[in-house]
């Protein structure tokens, strides 16, 4: 019989993630699979994929993508081998248009950063097949939530439901060198934490009016969309932490499960 498998939330950080030995994010990241029951499959909904309808990854050999520019040589060389999964994605759009929502499908779509960092840390035998799935940030955070309950079934599947972004995410405030911990950075994941445990779906959906400093915290929407689509999944149930702490400066990499 087909293990459950909960849905997840993690904070993927700066591509150079595998590289940080020190970090205690890539440390979390590099023992989740080994907390989990083993997938048959991941749905990796990224940051960096941004499209005007969701969309999903179709190829049978997704490419490692360098959606990213000025970073160490060796971070080029990296490469996640995994297989897709075709039928994952034809089921998922399939899910999402009995719930009344349009979804499309790429066959040129490889994996990127938001999707293979934490995925080369957690399951680094690539080994899982992989489908990716799209944000829309000219949706709303209701638009998400739904497309994480029409998503829900594939848990009971053996799938992964895994959101990729950032708890809070502001490039313009980050210290590659460190620093101190500024207190709007703080309350937003305080709240966050709060909202998550709590299982407040309308306040998270709400979170531009609710959270303190949302939009210091978040300049954007896309890195918050991909953990709104996990709580949807995860049927609105109260979640947990499975990591928090902040790396340079003001990067939240807290990590949330619910089921």
């Amino acid at each position: 019989m087909t293990q459950s498998l909960p849905s997840l939330f993690v904070s993927h950080g700066a591509p150079t993630l595998p590289f940080e030995a020190a970090s205690p994010a890539r440390a979390f990241l590099a023992g989740l699979g080994r907390q989990l029951p083993r997938p048959l499959a991941i749905l990796a909904v990224s940051a960096h994929w941004e499209t005007a309808r969701p969309t999903l990854s179709i190829a049978e050999r997704p490419a490692t993508v360098h959606d990213f520019h000025g970073f160490p040589r060796e971070l080029y060389a990296l490469r996640y081998p995994v297989p897709g999964a075709p039928a994952l994605a034809e089921r998922a759009a399939g899910l999402l248009r009995a719930a009344g929502l349009r979804a499309e499908l790429d066959p040129g779509q490889g994996l990127d950063h938001g999707a293979w960092v934490p995925l080369l840390l957690a399951y680094p035998e690539a080994d899982i097949p992989v489908v990716q799935l799209s944000v829309q940030p000219a949706s709303d955070a209701a638009a998400h939530l739904a497309l994480g309950r029409a998503l829900a079934p594939l848990r009971d599947e053996g799938v992964l439901v895994l959101g990729s972004g950032g708890a809070v995410h502001n490039l313009g405030r980050i210290r590659y060198g460190g620093g101190p911990l500024p207190a709007w950075a703080q309350a937003f994941e305080d709240w966050l934490v709060g909202a998550v445990e709590a299982g407040d779906a309308a306040a998270l959906a709400a979170w531009l009016d609710d959270a303190p400093e949302a939009r210091v915290a978040q300049p954007s929407d896309e890195h918050f969309l991909p953990l709104l689509v996990a709580l949807g999944a995860g049927g609105g149930a109260p979640g947990r932490v499975l990591h928090r702490g902040f790396e340079h400066g003001s990067l939240s990499m807290a990590a949330f499960a619910w089921g």
